[in-house]
C-alpha cells in the first residue's frame, strides 16, 4: 500500500524469487471449575497474543521505502503504512487522504503562466528541458500536435501549469503518537529527490513546487506544460521527520530504523528482522482505525520460504496462514485447484496488470542504421510486411495455453488494456486460432507451400524485403522457466500447422534480459521472444510501443518497445491520451484508438494475462486479492477463525 509514484517505471520485467523459513504458532489457555472445598487459584498469566503468518517467496532487499522496493519489500510495508491511497479494480481510493482530489472538487487545476527563456519547462514530447530557441512546446491550452510551437527564444510564453492540493486526515499518527503533518510529505518528496534514492526521477524532476501550505495540506505545482491525467496520485507517503532528519539522506538506507524497522503509521509495528529467516510485527496502538478493531492480530510474522513446494507444504501444516503471491506457484496451479476443490485450502488466481508477449523482431538493432541483406548480411526481413504478423497471430493457438496451462483462470488478450479496464475498446475482437486463415494471409504476403508437403515451413515467393526461397524458419527465444517450456511447446505445434518452422532456445532469465547491444531481448537479436511485460499504474500502458521506447544506444538499450515498431499514428495517439484527463472524452477516445493501431499493426502478440496467485488456509477470511493492489492492501482486516467466515 506504500504508494511510490513512478510514471517512466511502469516497467515490470518478471523474475522469480528465493528465501527461507521459520515457524510461528500461538497458545491459548482453558478455564475449568472448581470444588468449592478446594481454594480456587486465580492465574495472572498473560494471555498469549493471537497471530497471522505470511509466507512470503523472497527476503525484502530493503524497507527503505526509496530504496528501489522488490515485491516482497512492498507486501511488508502494507502493513507498516496505509496507503496513502489504495488502487483497487483500477482506480484510486483515498486511505490517509481525505478524498481524492480531482478538477471536479476544485482540489486540482490547471493555469496559465508566464514563462521566459532559460526556465525549465516539458516540451512538446514529455522532456524536461531548458526553454530556448527552437524547442518545441504547447502554449497555454494546446493539448494537440498541430498547436505545438518553434520557440522564439525571445517572447514570454504562456503554457499550461497543474496545481494540485492534497488534504491529510487530521487524525493521523505516527506508531510512536506524533501527530502526522505536512511537512513529513514534504521531507519525503525530499528524501525521494536524493540521488542516492533507488526510486525513478520522472515525477520528482517534473515536480516545480511541492510545499505544506498549512500542518494537514500539501500542494503540488507541475512543471510548466506538463500535464498529468494521474496527477490526483502525485502525493509522497509521509516520512518521519522528527527521526530521520539528523540523519543525512544518503546515509538513510545503511541505518536500521529506515532501511529495516521504519516507523509508519499503519497497523503494525516492526519488532525484528532474523536475516534468512522471519520478520516480526506488532500491534500499532496508534493506528487511525483501531476504534474500528483494527488490526485483527497481536502479531503479524513474514516468513521467508523460497522453494513453493515447502511453502505450499508449510501451509497444509499450519505454519502459513497465507502464501503471498511472491510465492512462485505458477507451477502448482492444477494442484491448488484440485485442493481447492476439496477444502484443504483456499486459492486465489487473478489475471493481473501483466500480459505474457510474444515479440515479434519487426526491427532488429542490425538494420538502425538502414535494411541490407546483402552487404551487411542482415537477417531476412520477415515481419515487414502486416499480413505475415497476423497471419503468425491466427496460428497460435493462445487458447490451448490458458486452458491447459492457466486451467482457464486466464484470456486470451486482445489488446494491451485488460478487458476489465474501464478504457478497454470491447469492439476489438480476440484474434481466434484459425490455420486456415493464418495460412491465408501468408500466402497474401507472399510466403507459398512450394513443394506440397505440409510438414516443411513455407517459403518466401515474393515477400517484400525476403530472398525467394528462404523458409519459413524462425527462432523463437524464452527463459527457462516450466511455464514457458510449456507454452513453447503448444506454439511450436499450431504453428507448425500454418507452416511455420520453430527453433526454440532456453535462456537463463539473466542471459535473456541482459543489456543491449549484446542482450537478447534489450539488443533486439530475435525472430520471436516471450517475455512479459507489466505495469504498476491503473493507466493503459500505450508508451510500450512507442518509438522512443525502441532500446537503442541513444536511450543506453532501455525501453519496453524491444521488437522495435514505429508508427507516427500510433505514437500520436498515445501523446494525445498522456495529454488527455480521465474525466475527458478526448481521453477515452485517444486510448480506443491506440488500441485500434495496435490491434491492426500487431508489433508485438499478447498470448495472456499472467496470473497472481495466492494461498490461504480454509480458516482465513477478507484476504482480497485485486488486479491492480498490492496483495496486502486490507493486512488490517485479515482474519482467521470460525467467527470470521459466518
Amino acid at each position: 500500500m506504500l504508494s511510490m509514484k513512478k510514471h517512466a517505471g511502469w516497467i515490470a520485467l518478471f523474475s522469480f524469487f528465493v528465501m527461507t523459513a521459520c515457524a510461528f504458532g500461538s497458545l491459548q489457555t482453558n478455564a475449568t471449575d472448581t470444588p468449592a472445598e478446594v481454594p480456587v487459584i486465580i492465574s495472572t498469566a498473560t494471555p498469549q497474543p493471537s497471530g497471522l503468518t505470511v509466507c512470503l517467496g523472497q527476503e525484502p532487499n530493503t524497507l527503505y521505502p526509496y530504496g528501489g522496493l522488490n515485491a516482497a519489500a512492498r507486501s511488508v510495508l502494507a502493513a507498516v503504512y496505509d496507503g496513502p491511497y489504495d488502487t483497487i479494480g483500477y482506480a484510486y481510493q483515498p486511505v490517509i487522504l481525505a478524498e481524492m482530489p480531482s478538477i471536479e472538487n476544485g482540489q486540482a487545476q490547471i493555469v496559465s503562466t508566464l514563462v521566459q527563456a532559460g526556465g525549465q519547462v516539458v516540451d512538446a514530447d514529455g522532456n524536461l528541458i531548458t526553454l530556448e530557441k527552437g524547442v518545441h512546446v504547447r502554449p497555454a491550452g494546446c493539448r494537440a500536435d498541430d498547436c505545438v510551437i518553434s520557440y522564439d527564444g525571445i517572447t514570454d510564453l504562456e503554457m499550461d501549469q497543474m496545481i494540485v492540493d492534497f488534504h491529510i486526515r487530521p487524525d493521523l499518527t505516527w506508531s510512536d503518537g506524533t501527530p502526522i503533518t505536512s511537512d513529513d510529505s514534504v521531507y519525503a518528496f525530499t528524501l525521494a529527490s536524493d540521488p542516492s534514492a533507488g526510486t525513478n526521477k520522472y515525477l520528482t524532476d517534473r515536480t516545480q513546487t511541492y510545499e505544506a501550505t498549512d500542518p494537514a495540506t500539501v500542494q503540488w505545482w507541475g512543471r510548466p506544460g506538463l500535464i498529468d491525467p494521474v496527477y490526483a496520485t502525485n502525493f509522497w507517503a509521509p516520512a518521519p521527520r522528527h527521526l530521520w532528519s539528523q540523519y543525512p539522506a544518503d546515509q538513510l538506507q545503511e541505518i536500521d530504523i529506515a532501511s529495516r524497522s521504519p516507523m509508519g503509521w499503519g497497523p503494525y509495528i516492526i519488532q525484528d528482522w532474523v536475516a534468512n529467516d522471519r520478520i516480526t510485527l506488532t500491534r500499532n496502538p496508534h493506528y487511525f482505525r483501531s476504534a474500528d478493531g483494527y488490526p485483527k492480530f497481536d502479531k503479524l510474522t513474514f516468513r521467508f520460504i523460497n522453494d513453493p513446494d515447502t511453502a505450499l507444504s508449510e501451509l497444509v501444516a499450519g505454519r502459513c496462514d497465507i502464501l503471498d503471491p511472491t510465492v512462485n506457484l505458477d507451477g502448482q496451479v492444477g494442484l491448488l485447484k484440485e485442493m481447492q476443490t476439496g477444502r484443504e485450502l483456499q486459492a486465489f488466481f487473478v489475471p493481473g496488470m501483466t500480459i505474457e508477449w510474444l515479440g515479434l523482431g519487426i526491427s532488429p538493432t542490425s538494420y538502425d542504421d538502414g535494411y541490407d541483406p546483402v552487404n551487411k548480411r542482415d537477417r531476412q526481413d520477415y515481419f515487414a510486411d502486416a499480413h505475415t504478423r497476423q497471419g503468425i497471430a491466427y496460428c497460435l493457438d493462445r487458447r490451448a495455453i490458458v486452458e491447459n496451462v492457466l486451467f482457464g483462470y486466464s484470456t486470451v488478450p486482445g489488446t494491451y488494456v485488460p478487458v476489465e479496464h474501464p478504457l478497454f475498446d470491447s469492439d476489438i475482437q480476440v484474434v481466434p486460432y484459425d490455420p486456415a486463415v493464418g495460412t491465408s494471409l501468408l500466402e497474401q504476403a507472399g510466403w507459398r507451400d512450394t513443394d506440397g508437403d505440409p510438414s516443411t515451413p513455407l517459403r518466401a515467393v515474393n515477400v517484400r524485403n525476403v530472398t525467394p526461397g528462404t523458409p519459413l524458419q524462425l527462432n523463437y527465444y524464452t527463459t527457462t522457466a516450466t511455464q514457458r517450456r510449456q507454452v513453447s511447446d503448444i506454439l511450436q505445434h499450431s504453428l507448425a500447422q500454418c507452416g511455420i518452422s520453430l527453433h526454440v532456445e532456453y535462456f537463463p532469465q539473466n542471459d535473456l534480459y541482459a543489456p543491449g547491444p549484446g542482450g537478447l531481448l534489450f539488443g533486439r537479436r530475435f525472430d520471436l521472444v516471450e517475455y512479459a511485460l507489466g505495469v504498476n499504474g491503473v493507466e493503459p500502458p500505450c508508451g510500450w510501443f512507442t518509438g522512443n521506447e525502441i532500446p537503442s544506444e541513444t536511450n543506453a538499450w532501455i525501453g519496453t518497445n524491444v521488437t522495435g515498431y514505429r508508427n507516427p499514428d500510433f505514437d500520436a495517439a498515445c501523446r494525445a491520451a498522456r495529454l488527455a484527463l480521465p474525466d475527458e472524452q478526448a481521453y477515452v477516445d485517444a486510448y480506443r484508438n491506440t488500441q485500434v493501431l495496435f490491434a491492426n499493426d500487431l508489433p508485438a502478440i499478447p498470448l495472456f494475462y499472467r496470473l497472481r496467485i495466492a494461498v490461504a488456509r480454509m480458516e482465513v477470511c477478507n484476504f482480497d486479492l485485486d488486479a491492480t493492489a498490492n496483495p496486502l492492501w486490507n493486512i488490517e482486516a485479515i482474519d482467521k477463525g470460525e467467527a470470521c467466515r459466518k
